[in-house]
């Protein structure tokens, strides 16, 4: 029977009997994170709903659960395979200790954190920012294919073009040549992938979101499937849930296993392997930096006030932390070359989408042939500092000259 590109139905601890021993290059698995919940969501037509229960009542239930599962995974995977297992704070504590035992912790390679951004307010505390994914090989020889990113904004241009060594104490230094010259560095790939993850969580807008519980973006899994697999490698998913795993293999031209108990999930999964639609993220191709266009001279001048700036805005330079009437306070700072009725305009158009009740336009200039009427009550005409003092400076003058 042909046990490439296949979705299963069932325990994977029952279907992965019937899988050829040693025969699977990268296992992934997103299993229940013993939140002690029970999880439900729907698509984005709310037509249909997807549920699944991570209830356990002890450790000892929970570690026996993913022992008896993570004993055969390590059977199925070749010697040069490999294991990434993701979790949170709820049980990564057990996740680890059951791996160790089963892999041994000297085939640990990297405790990776999956760092994004949410917004949520439900609790008290700092805000969960990140998730935990624990990278095991089967051995030492283990395939991993390395990737480089960009070199840090605040690297020197010597450690990029200069050959480093150790000396015998083996501190890092400049490595010379006999005349006392610095080797040149060689090749500048870039700095090797490090352990933390900026991959942006899916939107609820996201294309490619289907309404599924824990469903993750593809962007990370083909990062995994990337760096330990090769094409027409085989990649393993025995708690499938919405197939992402699965997607990310056949668009990477691996083959794939994936399985769930849950005949909601399997349908899922084989509908988006039919289908696949990848959200391209613009944050990751083009850097957080090119989200900021916030305008710093305008925001200099509400030093001294509490305040969020606004990115990608065209109306508002901020929105103060403070609520008016329990509306957003809207604030704009008119532009060099732009008048005040101008500068108005947008952001009373702000105001109306933004179902603001107060807003406030900061006046920076005069360029305006006639005086311009705040007719809009809700809209606070402030001038800047730098205009006050002109306009002062200009009264003293006009008073001296009479």
């Amino acid at each position: 029977m042909n046990r490439k590109n296949k979705i299963f139905e069932g325990d994977c601890i029952d279907v992965m009997d019937s899988l050829e021993t040693e025969s699977i290059d990268l296992i992934y698995l997103d299993p229940p994170f013993f939140t002690e919940k029970k999880h439900t969501l729907k698509n984005k037509a709310r037509t249909a709903e997807f549920t699944f229960m991570d209830m356990w009542g002890s450790n000892k239930a929970y570690a026996e659960f993913l022992q008896a599962r993570i004993s055969k995974m390590h059977s199925l995977l070749k010697s040069t395979g490999s294991i990434f297992v993701h979790c949170d704070k709820s049980g990564e504590h057990i996740v680890r200790s059951v791996l160790d035992s089963v892999f041994g912790s000297k085939n640990f390679q990297s405790e990776i954190i999956w760092s994004y951004k949410r917004w949520s307010n439900s609790k008290k505390g700092l805000l969960p920012g990140h998730q935990n994914i624990y990278f095991y090989s089967k051995t030492k020889d283990f395939k991993f294919n390395k990737f480089y990113t960009d070199y840090s904004v605040s690297t020197n241009i010597d450690q990029i073009l200069q050959k480093r060594t150790r000396d015998k104490h083996n501190k890092s230094i400049y490595d010379l040549h006999e005349n006392g010259e610095v080797k040149n560095g060689g090749e500048k790939k870039g700095v090797p992938l490090n352990d933390v993850w900026d991959i942006p969580y899916l939107n609820p807008k996201a294309k490619e979101r289907v309404g599924y519980p824990t469903q993750k973006p593809l962007l990370l899994l083909e990062r995994i499937i990337e760096l330990t697999t090769d094409k027409n490698d085989l990649v393993l998913d025995p708690f499938c849930g919405s197939g992402t795993t699965c997607v990310a293999a056949k668009l990477l031209g691996r083959t794939y296993l994936g399985i769930d108990k849950s005949s909601d999930a399997v349908k899922l999964t084989k509908e988006r392997i039919n289908n696949p639609i990848k959200t391209e993220s613009n944050l990751l191709k083009n850097g957080r930096d090119s989200y900021k266009s916030a305008d710093n001279d305008a925001l200099g001048l509400l030093k001294g006030v509490n305040y969020n700036p606004v990115q990608r805005n065209k109306g508002i330079d901020a929105i103060l932390v403070d609520l008016y009437k329990e509306t957003p306070v809207l604030v704009r700072v008119q532009k060099q070359h732009e008048t005040l009725a101008e500068a108005a305009n947008l952001l009373l158009k702000a105001k109306k989408s933004k179902k603001s009740k107060k807003v406030i336009l900061i006046q920076t200039n005069e360029i305006d042939l006639f005086d311009y009427v705040v007719e809009d009550k809700s809209l606070v005409l402030l001038q800047s500092p730098s205009l006050e003092i002109k306009k002062a400076l200009q009264e003293k003058l006009t008073s001296r000259s009479t």
